[in-house]
Formats: structure tokens, sequence, C-alpha cells
């Protein structure tokens, strides 16, 4: 398909019936044109005209035959999935992953890149386009069945130009990403920060199907979270919502990378729990982690610390129960200040389970206003590490249905 002609199914798909239409065969298929027509309220000519023109542009496929109410069989649709493919990247602290995914979601290829560890803004940009281009030939995927390239980035994001304002982990600003990857590949291009790329995933493939009122929260490296407000990601007036890892949850307490004391980012991200472990080693306390890292404590790991609670270790099953309980503030002030349906949880940090979520659990039964407040559901994401890269490619998907 050419770049001509994926522009006219990108217009095409923007007309609201259209994709409402396209979405409904998404989320009901194989569904009939009457089945259609009954649930939109539309009327049948239409339709079947849209239906047509979906057809054509190969976004949909006819199928085998429905039961007859009473003369000939219905034709069902559904969607093509295997005829179109979206690119999504997520970019870590670490690796760049780069994965192309079907119309369904499901993951086909996949590519891992490991960045510099201070990286300057063409050597992410490089990065970017290395992975791109070693997906494209490993899938053997010609770029014009491609749809688009989704990007979800750490830090803050101006999601509208695709721009990555400011990367904390890289001290970088104002990368333009989406104009890069557009004029290397001709494909439309979306950015969004990475925990709000993780809470679209959830919310089309994961814990947060169906939700119209949830948050997503990143625990790994750093904290963040996505707010997802009546189907749809709030970002704030500078994009700044749902940085609550620079929410003070103890004046007194650590400096955080931002310059203030006692963030729950200080607190409970994956470095936190390595430096509360090493502390209380170097005052004595006996644990695992002594033999596990050859009496070297500087090269305990918040994932040691994990791999130790599993081994039976009561100490860091301590450790990871308290970082829970921290966090646990930070989530039940986050309950009383947007209320949502259920709170979902990502992020290395978040592959501790239930080591962390029993603090978690504790601490909001424990401070919750309401009861109701109390028992706000806590999940872990499906998706587990595939969250964000899996919003990327919804940050395309999303381009041609409409959620309803």
């Amino acid at each position: 398909m050419s770049t001509q002609m994926r522009t006219g199914s990108f217009q095409l798909m923007k007309s609201m019936n259209r994709s409402i239409i396209l979405n409904l065969i998404r989320e009901k298929g194989p569904i009939s044109r009457a089945e259609i027509a009954k649930i939109t309220k539309l009327t049948p000519p239409t339709v079947s005209n849209i239906v047509k023109e979906l057809l054509r542009s190969e976004f949909v496929i006819e199928t085998s035959q429905g039961t007859s109410k009473g003369g000939r069989k219905p034709t069902l649709l559904d969607i093509n999935s295997n005829h179109f493919f979206i690119i999504g990247i997520d970019v870590g602290h670490v690796y760049v992953k780069f994965v192309t995914s079907n119309l369904a979601g499901d993951v086909l290829e996949q590519v891992r890149l490991k960045l510099d560890s201070h990286p300057n803004k063409q050597t992410m940009i490089n990065v970017l386009k290395r992975g791109v281009h070693k997906l494209l030939e490993q899938s053997q995927l010609h770029v014009d069945r491609c749809l688009g390239i989704g990007v979800g980035m750490h830090g803050i994001v101006d999601n509208e130009n695709g721009i990555s304002l400011f990367t904390p982990a890289f001290n970088l600003r104002d990368i333009p990403v989406a104009s890069v990857l557009e004029d290397e590949f001709q494909l439309m291009v979306k950015v969004e920060n990475d925990v709000r790329a993780m809470t679209l995933g959830e919310a089309w493939f994961g814990n947060g199907d169906k939700q119209e009122n949830f948050v997503g929260v990143n625990v790994g490296y750093g904290i963040g979270a996505g707010i997802m407000y009546e189907g749809q990601l709030f970002h704030g007036e500078a994009n700044i919502a749902g940085e609550i890892g620079h929410m003070t949850i103890d004046l007194n307490g650590p400096k955080c990378d931002c310059g203030n004391y006692g963030c729950l980012q200080a607190i409970a991200a994956g470095p936190a729990i390595a430096e509360r472990a090493v502390k209380e080693l170097k005052f004595g306390a006996s644990s695992l982690l002594t033999d596990m890292c050859g009496g070297d404590l500087d090269k305990v790991t918040g994932s040691m610390v994990h791999k130790a609670a599993v081994q039976g270790d009561e100490f860091s099953t301590r450790i990871l129960h308290d970082t829970g309980r921290y966090l646990g503030i930070g989530l039940t002030n986050l309950i009383h200040t947007v209320n949502p349906t259920r709170i979902i949880i990502g992020g290395g940090v978040a592959q501790a389970g239930e080591f962390i979520l029993s603090g978690v659990q504790e601490m909001i039964a424990s401070k919750g206003l309401t009861q109701q407040a109390k028992e706000t559901p806590v999940l872990s994401a499906r998706l587990k590490e595939n969250s964000t890269v899996m919003g990327a490619v919804v940050l395309i998907l999303q381009e041609f249905f409409v959620r309803k």
C-alpha cells in the first residue's frame, strides 16, 4: 500500500460513523451488518455503504456465515487483523523495546537495543531509527503494511507535537521524536509518556478493559501515574498530571533526584528498596542478601531483594512489605484526589506481586476516607512488561478505532 493509499485509509477512518462501526466489528466480530445497524442505530443502507468502504480499504473482511433467522444466512464481518501492522516502542532507562503488532494487539516480532548510560539527543534518535529498521528487517515487513509508530517515553512529553520535553534519567530536553521518525519512515508517529502509555495498554488489552475511570501506576526506577478519565487520558495543563512520584510523603525523608526531600519515589521506587535494605544490612541485619551479593552490599538491587523474599528471607519480605505500605500512602492520597474505580500497578517493582500489594492494600484499608475508598481494587498489570509498548501500539490503534 502506497503512502498516498495509507493517508487515504487514515482519512477514511476519521469519519465518526465509520470508526464506530470499525470498533464495533473489532469488539463484537464476527458480526452481521444487521446486528451492526441494530446496535449503532444507523440505517441499514448507511451500514451497508460504510461496510463496502471498509472492505475496500481491507480493514475488514467477510467471514463465515451466521445463523439464519429465516431466509438467507447473513455473512459475518471481522477485522482483517493480519493485513495491517503497527510498530510500538518503549523507551526505558536502560533498554529500548521495539515490537510489531497486528490489529488484534498480538505481538509478532520484538527487538531490544541497549542505550548508552549517558546518551545525547542524537544518540537517542539514532537508536530509535536503528531499532525500527532492524524490526522491519527481522519481521520481513514492508513499511507500506504499517499504519504508524507509537512511542512511550519516560519523563515529560508534549503528546500533541510528539516531542520529548524532558527525560530525567538522561537529562535530555526537546527531542523531536515524531518529526524525526516521520521523516525517516513516512509513517504517522504518536508519542506519549510511558506511564500514560502503560495505562492505555491496560485500558485496551489488560486489567483496565471496559473501565472509564481508573489509574495506572508504574513503579520501577521512578514512580508515575496515568489517569484515565471518562475513557480518555488526562494530561493536565502542562503535561505533568500523574507525577505522583514527587508527592511528598515524609518531610524528613531521603533526598529525591528532583531536589526535594521525602518524595514517594525516593522512598518506594526500585533504587529506594535497595538503599533501605543496604542501610539496615550495614547496621547488622541478617539476610540472604549478604550471600547473594557476595558480601559486596553495593551490588544489592531491588530485584535481588525480591529474589531473596521468594526464597523465604524474612528481612527482604519485610522490606518489600514496608515499601508497599509507603506506596499505599501515596495511592491513598491519589484515591482521595481522583476516586478511580481501580488502580493498576505495573513496572519492575510490581513484579514483586503480593510482597508489595499486601502492604499497599493494608495501608489503603487503614487510611481510606470512606469504606468504598478503603475497598478500591488494586491489581497488577495484566500485560506485565509489555504494558507500555502495547500502549504505544494503542496510540496508533485509537486513531482508527473510536472506543465507546
